[in-house]
């Protein structure tokens, strides 16, 4: 038996949550010329923590090669930027944001929520480790810094004095293996009375949801509502109000200040969703024990489906080219045999190959050229809009598949 350390509280980490067999990195995008080389496959085995019950990944790339050249850009997503558009207007309002104000975010991409707080005139900060994203924010005229955040990142905020009035980690605490290091950096960079907030996907949801896929190396952990809470607490912070809000299939908004701070009391969300998830289980080890057959299952049926709709000659193609389809798609074995290709708004992934799989990327318009019988939205989260988008594939008799929470065809 392998045994692995718990990145938070050191436990020796012994159950499985999810073994997903081999895969490469989900972002490792490929060009035509690197089709014949060899990629590097490593174990993709989700463990969980019978002591704080952080669900995990071993490390088995640094950082800086995950994500030091990113082909993830948050503005290609209308849903996405009307999600933070909302959040910053709902924020400056809340906490009273103004011209003397900072906001920094860590892990802020190509400035797709800074945009709409330096609107207002509020003065912002990115921190993004990704070079080429980075850049892409700065042309915005977003100041952004390339480098990862962590306590070495803080001390040069605050020596510069640009410590934080409010602070946004967006969908990034999964991406850092150092989670001690990071929320420590949270604490210095912070004011005094500042305040943090911080979405991540919520674990109780990918469990009842069975969204497998979103597990994949970039995402380092995973958390419940109690393991970031206490991961918060053990580093001086008083989390004072939560949300659930529907991104990435469930997701929490943690709203957190410095512990010693008297302005923030705590709201009855946070007692809400702390008696929901002790009764849904999640500091029993039976809720994380049954998940793996949940995923086989999803597997099979999803084989089942496609294996069916090539025996009656059907074309099946792929809309997306998001990190969780390329762990569906190696976790299932399914490459050009099944898919005919995949498309992507995304520009930085379209004329490149699926890490793997080996599918090619077009662009959308592809679709409407070949008229598949049936596409399967990799993006599951944005089906809604995948579907209103592409509402005319029905003048052909175009179906779409979704995989999450089961296979299924949708009209």
């Amino acid at each position: 038996m392998n045994l692995r350390e718990c990145r938070f509280c050191g436990s020796t980490l012994q159950h499985t949550f999810v073994d997903l067999g081999m895969s490469p990195l989900s972002n490792a995008y490929l060009r035509f010329e690197q089709l014949n080389q060899m990629e590097p496959f490593y174990p993709l085995h989700a463990r969980v923590c019978d002591q704080c019950f952080l669900v995990q990944l071993e490390q088995f790339e640094h950082p800086e090669k995950i994500f030091g050249d990113y082909a993830y850009y948050s503005s290609y997503s209308e849903s996405w930027l009307s999600h933070a558009h909302g959040y910053a207007e709902r924020a400056i309002e809340r906490f009273h944001l103004h011209t003397e104000s900072l906001v920094v975010e860590v892990a802020s991409n190509d400035g797709y929520l800074l945009q709409y707080f330096q609107q207002k005139g509020i003065p912002v900060l990115g921190v993004e480790p990704a070079r080429n994203v980075a850049e892409a924010a700065r042309k915005k005229g977003i100041r952004t810094v390339s480098k990862f955040f962590g306590l070495d990142t803080a001390r040069e905020l605050q020596a510069g004095g640009q410590q934080a009035d409010l602070i946004v980690a967006n969908n990034v605490l999964a991406h850092v293996p150092d989670i001690r290091d990071f929320v420590a950096g949270l604490k210095l960079a912070l004011k005094p009375r500042g305040i943090i907030t911080a979405e991540f996907p919520h674990l109780f949801r990918l469990i009842e949801g069975n969204q497998f896929d979103t597990i994949y190396h970039e995402h380092f952990s995973y958390f419940s509502f109690f393991t970031a809470e206490e991961i918060f607490r053990k580093h001086g912070f008083k989390v004072f109000d939560v949300e659930e809000i529907p991104t990435h299939g469930g997701s929490l908004r943690l709203y957190a200040c410095h512990e010693e701070a008297p302005s923030q009391s705590i709201e009855c969300g946070v007692l809400q969703l702390r008696e929901q998830e002790i009764a849904a289980g999640i500091r029993d080890l039976k809720t994380y024990s049954g998940f793996g057959e949940s995923v086989r299952e999803n597997k099979r049926s999803l084989l089942d489906l496609l294996i069916r709709l090539k025996r009656e000659a059907k074309s099946v193609v792929g809309y997306g080219a998001p990190a969780k389809g390329n762990t569906l798609l190696n976790y299932c074995g399914i490459g050009k045999d099944f898919l005919d290709y995949t498309v992507d708004i995304s520009p930085h992934k379209q004329n490149h190959f699926l890490p793997g799989t080996h599918i090619p990327i077009y662009a959308p318009e592809r679709i409407r050229r070949t008229q598949p019988d049936y596409i399967l939205i990799l993006p599951w989260n944005l089906r809604d809009e995948i579907i209103e988008q592409l509402a005319d594939i029905r003048q052909w008799g175009g179906r779409f598949i979704v995989h999450i929470p089961r296979a299924e065809v949708v009209e």
